[in-house]
């Protein structure tokens, strides 16, 4: 298991807990926004969190936190995932996965195993532009993306979309062609991007607060529930 950080305390990233965030490292996406680089591109670092040791400080916080958000990285990538949070769950806690929605096989197995509460997944644009947005190669089957979003639309497990909104990659057409794929969507945040020297790409551009509104109500013709996050 890749651990390669812990945030101990977050009140943001898991809605309605208390909770902790695990890093795991590794990714198949290379989006050019991405604030965790340290995490997805190599040379890859040796984990700085051993299972067990993870699993110790959080029998310290029974009772102090009650949820653990998994993040990357993409977590589902780490072949003894489910193992880690099997025991999480035997300590009490609710579990939320970060993904990018690319295993969409090993997502719904978790789910059926009870070992995921909330879904945070990752839609990086319309399909038109996905691989540029996500740094794919320009022939990478888009197909266990789709699955993954057709899967949590359905409700089996709570969840929420959400897009990084960058200037020089999301126009309204582009949010009108993600929101067509994303009707009925329970919840959908659009979240500014933030400029830093860990982001893949340097030179990028958030949207000011006037362009994701109008972003927005481009979306929320199509899915009522759309969001604006970190504006």
């Amino acid at each position: 298991m890749n651990i390669q950080g812990l945030q101990k305390l977050t009140l943001l990233d898991y809605p309605g807990r208390v909770a902790c965030t695990v890093f795991t490292g590794g990714c198949n996406f290379r989006c050019p926004f991405c604030q965790n680089s340290g995490l997805v591109l190599p040379p890859g670092q040796p984990p700085t969190w051993e299972p067990d040791a993870l699993l110790a400080f959080l029998k310290k916080r029974v009772g102090i936190l009650d949820g653990v958000c998994l993040t990357g990285g993409e977590p589902l990538m780490q072949p003894d995932l489910s193992k880690l949070l099997r025991d999480i769950r035997r300590l009490g806690f609710a579990i939320k996965l970060d993904t990018n929605g690319s295993f969409p096989d090993r997502l719904r197995r978790l789910a059926e195993e009870g070992l995921i509460d909330y879904v945070a997944m990752d839609v990086k644009n319309s399909p038109e532009r996905y691989r540029e947005t996500a740094g794919l190669p320009a022939d990478s089957d888009l197909g266990p993306i789709f699955k993954s979003i057709a899967w949590l639309l359905e409700g089996t497990v709570p969840y929420e979309f959400r897009t990084t909104v960058v200037f020089e990659y999301h126009q309204p057409q582009d949010i009108v062609s993600m929101a067509r794929r994303l009707i009925g969507a329970r919840q959908w945040f659009l979240q500014g991007f933030v400029s830093s020297e860990h982001v893949i790409k340097q030179g990028l551009h958030a949207c000011g607060a006037a362009e994701m509104e109008t972003l927005a109500q481009h979306a929320r013709a199509f899915v009522p529930s759309v969001q604006i996050r970190g504006i």
